[in-house]
């Protein structure tokens, strides 16, 4: 009889001082009341790639295949994911349109491997709205911003 999966709840957010400029992504892992948290930067990035790395940065750091509800204020990460949209960029060679590239192909591809690890579902959630982990991740982002900088 196959092990049920464990479910683990995934938070993110990226932040970027300046787009392009010094960036960060703060991420919390939470399974059966134990949290982790993570986060990293770069001095020169865009809000985009912080959006992308958060989640792949979290998925990465479990150590089996796991049912995840991943949380995200990003239209741009939950959209491309829910709505097939990397899923055609990357069929299309990493093309938008036929003369259009998609832009952060190699983020986007890493996270489409990570999501054939585990069940994931992705979960938007309006950013600054108060959200409680939403604004944890905002906070170890921004303070990645200013590490960088």
């Amino acid at each position: 009889m196959p092990q049920e999966l464990k479910h683990v709840e995934i938070f993110t957010d990226g932040a970027c001082s300046g787009n392009p400029g010094p960036g960060g992504y703060g991420v919390i892992l939470r399974c059966n009341g134990v949290e982790k948290e993570i986060s990293g930067g770069d001095k020169a990035t865009t809000n985009n790639r912080m959006e992308l790395l958060g989640p792949i940065t979290a998925l990465r750091a479990l150590n089996q295949p796991c049912r995840v509800t991943l949380y995200t204020d990003s239209q741009y990460v939950a959209n491309g994911i829910n709505k097939g949209w990397a899923q055609k960029w990357k069929a299309n060679g990493w093309m938008r349109t036929k003369k259009d590239p998609a832009l952060n192909a190699d983020l986007w591809e890493q996270l489409l491997t990570e999501l054939t690890r585990h069940e994931v579902t992705i979960q938007w959630v309006k950013g600054h709205a108060g959200h409680p982990e939403n604004e944890r991740c905002d906070r170890l982002a921004v303070a990645e911003c200013e590490r960088h900088k």
